[in-house]
């Protein structure tokens, strides 16, 4: 589960990259064409690249905040099963304690 959650991330990180050598060809493409400035398209690159960083960032920090509420449930279900057995465990373990304690009084006594 947690290499499926860092392949996400990846993924994420190479799409961003991916789209800002995009945004970057689009934009030369432009500045050849004559339609905006260099200094313009020097600028817009920037702003698309912060505006990608920066929902990039929030974007894990949500699935940080995801999975650590599911680590969280999981622990406390776990802790919940965890205490069960072990009451499961002590109540058998008086019952043999019973049983091996009747037959210790039987085999006295014959």
């Amino acid at each position: 589960m947690i290499d499926s959650i860092k392949k996400a991330i990846l993924a994420g990180v190479g799409a961003a990259a991916l789209t800002k050598e995009k945004a970057e060809e689009a934009l030369s493409d432009l500045v050849e064409k004559g339609k905006i400035s260099a200094n313009d398209a020097k600028e817009a690159a920037k702003k698309i690249a912060d505006d990608g960083k920066e929902e990039f960032e929030s974007a894990s920090a949500k699935v940080q905040e995801k999975f650590d509420e599911l680590l969280d449930k999981m622990g406390r279900k776990h802790s919940a099963r965890i205490e069960e057995l072990e009451t499961k465990v002590a109540a058998l373990e008086a019952r043999l304690a019973d049983i091996e304690d009747s037959k210790s009084k039987t085999a006295k006594s014959k």
